[in-house]
């Protein structure tokens, strides 16, 4: 009988293959995983979450970054590209890169189809092991619906679901935005 042989990759060897492919990868114990592509709504929201907390944040000692920005989590060990992020002090970057964080106090992830599951289960449990992180959401693509897991000290995380109509609090940046505003210039009712 034959058995495969499974080639796990080591940190180096991905970062290397990342920063040179136009394709972005994410890490994950070894193995490497190729990131599909988005859809124009995805695009929209995430663009739409961008700069809503881009401009409420203005002047303020905090950054936000989109897709093209990579994270580590070493505590899982992996390195994830999060739709955005949100870093506050300095030095944002890791120390020995200039396009990979390890301590933001905010990611979201946009919800696809393809990776909801990863990003409900494998995501939240690697992401909730950041000891910089406060909050967590999840922006569904097909209904106006934001979730957020939200650090609650040291006795764990609380959900919230703010849905149409509705603001949406990140206290971890001190922002408040109109959920509607997450939406707009997509067909998501």
């Amino acid at each position: 009988m034959l058995s495969a042989v499974r080639h796990l990759t080591s940190e180096a060897e991905y970062l290397a293959m990342d920063a040179a492919s136009d394709v972005r990868y994410e890490y994950i114990a070894g193995e490497v995983y190729a990131m599909s592509g988005g859809t124009l709504r995805h695009n929209r929201i995430t663009g739409n979450l961008y700069v809503e907390l881009r401009q409420a944040l203005k002047g303020r000692p905090c950054q936000v970054f989109m897709s093209d920005v990579r994270l580590k989590v070493a505590a899982a060990e992996a390195y994830y590209y999060p739709d955005v992020m949100v870093a506050c002090g300095d030095p944002p970057f890791a120390a020995d890169a200039t396009q990979t964080l390890e301590a933001p106090v905010l990611v979201a992830e946009v919800l696809s189809p393809a990776s909801e599951t990863i990003d409900r289960r494998e995501k939240l449990s690697a992401y909730r092991r950041l000891p910089s992180l406060m909050e967590y959401a999840l922006v569904s693509q097909d209904s106006r619906r934001v979730e957020i897991y939200r650090r609650q000290g040291d006795i764990g995380w609380l959900y919230l679901e703010f849905l149409a109509g509705q603001t949406v609090q990140f206290a971890s940046v001190d922002v408040t935005l109109p959920l509607d505003e997450l939406y707009a210039g997509t067909d998501v009712t």
